[in-house]
């Protein structure tokens, strides 16, 4: 069973599209295409899975909305019996476990702290190094999925009224969650009792930090030492200039010696002054980029962001199966493969005919395949069970879960 660190778990196809795509399969020899029949067949038996799937997540989802419903800023409306101090510390710690766990279920990659100072240092050619503080939160959790470019705008460094487009490592999903504490940086009318969710699309790698709230622009290496060399000149010139009027004869050279002081002094000052009012000047810019840029980048909020994770792992669950099941009753036959087999299948298949890099997570969905009957396994080879079988089993698990609600 392969496995890439440079791929994915993660299946870029809609499932409605991923049933029309295995319909049309013609196989290894391109002489193995389904017949009418077995196109109706399958798509049933899709459409069972999907609601079989879908049907399994309901206590899931009713369980996340309680947990989440003490923390939830835009709750309404809010629950009568709010919990108390020490209940909360404890739904809080099972309110996080439970996002890392559904965050993995979708196939995102968690960043730990490290992770996140390494892929921060520095700023993209789009964005502006930042400083994040850390010690703002009492808990903070970042993930993403899907490495790729996106291109930028930029100015020319020399020409600006050129216009340059910049190629940028980004994230195509990022999701944060986050409990704050009180801290100069987030002011005194931060929310510090709820627990805030994001959810972004195509995030430049570099510039992750900026979506974390207290972060601090840092000013660039060349404005700080064009501001530190005003400041240093203009300190040494004094103080030259004081000593070689003391080491002079009579009080009235130093005095014309201070007078002498005030031009060059407010020239260099007036230098380190500009440069520092041209800092800000960008960093006021930046902000305004950065609220109007995520603005479009930002896909859902709070209790939405938890909804639209579950119907995202719901369709992962989907895919999973649909492809285990699929290619395990078209090709395997009565001599069954191994899991190895079928993994190493389906992601060259995927990436002969779609020109996608997946790596299929291939033990959850036989799992899940044998546990519910339609697949079998004897001597770590797996068969499924024919069309029509696996489809009354189907409905047998429909009316059992019906019977328990």
């Amino acid at each position: 069973m392969a496995e890439f660190l440079d791929r994915e778990h993660f299946i870029p196809v809609r499932s409605a599209d991923l049933v029309s795509f295995l319909c049309e399969d013609t196989g290894p020899l391109h002489n193995q295409a389904l017949t009418d029949d077995e196109q109706a067949a399958f798509r049933q038996f899709a459409r069972c899975v999907v609601g079989h799937v879908h049907a399994s997540y309901q206590e899931e989802i009713r369980q996340l909305k309680e947990t989440y419903a003490a923390f939830d800023p835009d709750a309404d409306p809010k629950p009568l019996s709010p919990p108390s101090p020490a209940e909360r510390e404890v739904i809080l710690g099972k309110l996080f476990d439970t996002f890392v766990h559904l965050m993995n279920r979708a196939n995102y990659v968690r960043l730990t702290r490290d992770e996140m100072e390494k892929q921060m240092a520095g700023a993209s050619e789009w964005g502006i190094d930042m400083d994040v503080p850390w010690d703002a939160f009492v808990k903070v959790e970042v993930f993403y999925r899907g490495k790729g470019f996106g291109k930028r705008t930029k100015h020319h460094w020399l020409y600006r009224w050129r216009k340059t487009d910049v190629k940028v490592p980004t994230f195509g999903r990022v999701a944060v969650i986050f409990k704050q504490k009180p801290h100069k940086r987030l002011g005194t009318d931060a929310d510090f009792q709820s627990v805030f969710l994001k959810l972004f699309k195509d995030i430049p790698q570099m510039d992750i930090e900026m979506l974390l709230p207290g972060g601090r622009i840092k000013m660039p290496k060349l404005d700080r030492l064009k501001l530190g060399g005003s400041l240093g000149s203009t300190v040494g010139y004094v103080v030259w200039k004081l000593w070689d009027s003391v080491s002079s004869i009579g009080t009235a050279v130093l005095t014309g010696s201070v007078m002498a002081l005030y031009g060059p002094v407010v020239l260099i000052a007036g230098y380190g002054y500009k440069t520092w009012y041209s800092f800000q000047v960008t960093r006021q810019t930046y902000t305004l980029q950065l609220t109007q840029s995520l603005y479009y980048q930002n896909l859902d909020s709070n209790g939405g962001v938890m909804f639209r994770l579950l119907d995202e792992t719901e369709e992962q669950e989907v895919r999973e199966v649909l492809l285990a099941y699929f290619y395990l009753w078209r090709y395997a036959g009565d001599h069954g493969w191994t899991i190895q087999e079928i993994d190493d299948y389906i992601e060259l298949d995927i990436e002969r005919r779609l020109k996608m890099n997946v790596d299929f997570e291939i033990g959850d969905a036989m799992q899940k395949l044998v546990k519910a009957g339609i697949v079998t396994e004897a001597d770590g080879r797996y068969r499924a069970v024919p069309l029509v079988e696996a489809q009354t089993r189907l409905d047998q698990l429909w009316q059992r879960y019906a019977r328990v609600e």
